[in-house]
């Protein structure tokens, strides 16, 4: 094959192993491979500093182990995408440039007006077009049954037709406030910076957030490591305490693999089999391996479905019409006397990372609450977040966390007064205000919050059966003009980032 005529696979960052659909079936000799880092993408917003290492590292040593494989492998710097297409396919006299499918939408229309052929995504156990096959069978897209449906199919954790365990849902024991024992929690080896890290650290911007220290894989190997360390060490305590949060631990026994797989650096498939593994094996129990494959083969694939299904319109979802900004405690630029704010933001300053619970009761049941205007919050979540994506963070945080979509994704709004966080952290026995008080300068903005959200929306929520029981008690409410106000009083002091 001529110079001329070989083709070139283009590489995204999300996309970084050898069995992506568009490097499947080639070889070192047929086809050169093309990366670009492009100075848009990554000025494009605030990212955490440990976001924009790890997807800048993540590619530069894939690049090489192409590099070793014995591919030819242009990686560029560029302006743009476009631009760093543009000059390689003037440098290399480029006739065909194919890649598989991005995972955004925005990245999808690019390669369509750029003319560049694109292959079908592999990377996820459930395709776009099968989920939009499935959601045609469906009166409600419930979760639960995509994720009975993920597991009959790929015969995952299934004894013949019937779930292993006898159930398909091991929430009631998965839902154990933090033990007050001062146990230790499994440690993550953290892998040394070699000089490729190093050397896109000196390149990139400055930006916010605590500087790389190895918590992140950035190449398959390692992301391997991290398996089976979770395997071995997380996993057998994941289930009971997968909703818990606590001061001093960021990530209990989550297994931090998220990164790892939004990236391509390892496939869900993997995963799950070696998680499923530990339970035939006898080293995790059934409530750890259900929940955390609910996690992978449900939820991730759920959420990856819906994103397909409903974009571009997704994007603009604001059912409630919300336009609050982003307070300044989350940006980094005003501290706070909620202590699990506090918490949440210094364990996203410190890693780019805290666990779903944080996310939703912490941040986005607080955006909820206040009103934050959805696509503020999506972005800001986006770049705030290793394992940040547009098709993570669209149905997430605009469907499941905001309701913005009015309740196409979840029937009814995620909203929490501090009772919830009192039971599930270790945040309020020392926080200055009480979670179970509404009104005063010691109450709870969460509680404060969650009441008079229920008030300003009773014309758009108080026909939602789900939500029969709490209108009830706001209606028994003797004291909801002193809520008002006070609910007035923390918006405003939030805003101001004196709260």
């Amino acid at each position: 094959m001529s110079e001329k005529a070989k083709p070139s696979v283009w590489v995204f960052g999300d996309q970084l192993n050898m069995n992506i659909e568009s490097l499947r079936g080639r070889s070192a000799e047929d086809c050169r491979v093309l990366f670009v880092e492009s100075e848009h993408k990554i000025l494009s917003k605030p990212w955490h500093t440990q976001r924009q290492h790890l997807i800048i590292s993540a590619m530069s040593h894939f690049a090489a182990e192409l590099v070793e494989a014995g591919y030819e492998v242009d990686y560029r710097r560029a302006s743009s995408y476009q631009e760093g297409l543009r000059r390689h396919c003037e440098d290399f006299s480029v006739g065909e440039v194919v890649a598989m499918a991005p995972a955004s939408w925005g990245g999808r229309k690019l390669l369509k007006r750029l003319g560049v052929a694109t292959v079908p995504n592999n990377q996820f156990l459930c395709g776009e077009d099968d989920f939009a096959a499935w959601s045609q069978t469906r009166k409600n897209m419930r979760m639960e049954d995509f994720y009975r449906w993920q597991r009959k199919r790929l015969d995952v954790l299934m004894d013949g037709t019937q779930p292993e365990g006898g159930r398909w849902n091991f929430d009631a024991e998965n839902r154990k406030p933090p033990p007050k024992d001062g146990r230790s929690w499994p440690a993550l080896r953290r892998f040394p910076l070699d000089q490729t890290d190093h050397d896109v650290l000196q390149r990139l911007p400055n930006s916010w957030g605590s500087e790389p220290d190895g918590t992140w894989p950035v190449t398959r190997s390692q992301a391997l490591e991290r398996l089976e360390e979770f395997v071995a060490e997380g996993l057998p305590e994941f289930g009971a305490f997968e909703d818990a949060m606590l001061k001093d631990e960021w990530k209990l026994s989550h297994s931090c693999l998220s990164s790892s797989m939004n990236l391509g650096l390892l496939h869900p498939s993997e995963v799950i089999a070696a998680v499923e593994n530990a339970y035939r094996n006898g080293t995790a129990p059934i409530n750890s391996v259900e929940g955390y494959i609910r996690q992978v083969l449900g939820w991730r694939e759920y959420v990856w479905g819906l994103y397909w299904l409903w974009m571009p319109e997704y994007l603009d979802s604001n059912f409630f019409e919300a336009n609050q900004p982003i307070p300044p405690v989350f940006l980094g630029e005003a501290e706070t006397e909620m202590v699990c704010v506090e918490t949440a933001v210094r364990h996203l300053q410190e890693t780019g990372y805290t666990h779903h619970i944080e996310r939703l009761m912490v941040f986005g049941n607080l955006a909820l609450t206040v009103g934050i205007e959805p696509q503020a919050m999506m972005d800001w979540m986006w770049s705030s977040f290793v394992d940040g994506a547009e098709w993570v963070m669209a149905p997430n945080v605009l469907g499941m966390a905001l309701y913005a979509d009015g309740g196409a994704m979840s029937s009814k709004p995620y909203a929490s007064g501090g009772a919830y966080l009192n039971r599930m952290s270790d945040s309020c026995r020392n926080c200055a205000f009480d979670p179970k008080k509404r009104v005063g300068d010691d109450a709870c903005p969460y509680t404060t919050l969650y009441w008079d959200f229920l008030d300003r929306h009773r014309d758009a929520l108080s026909s939602n059966h789900r939500l029969s029981l709490q209108y009830g008690n706001l209606s028994r409410l003797s004291d909801l003009e002193s809520i008002r106000v006070r609910a007035s009083e923390v918006r405003d002091r939030l805003r101001k980032g004196a709260l």
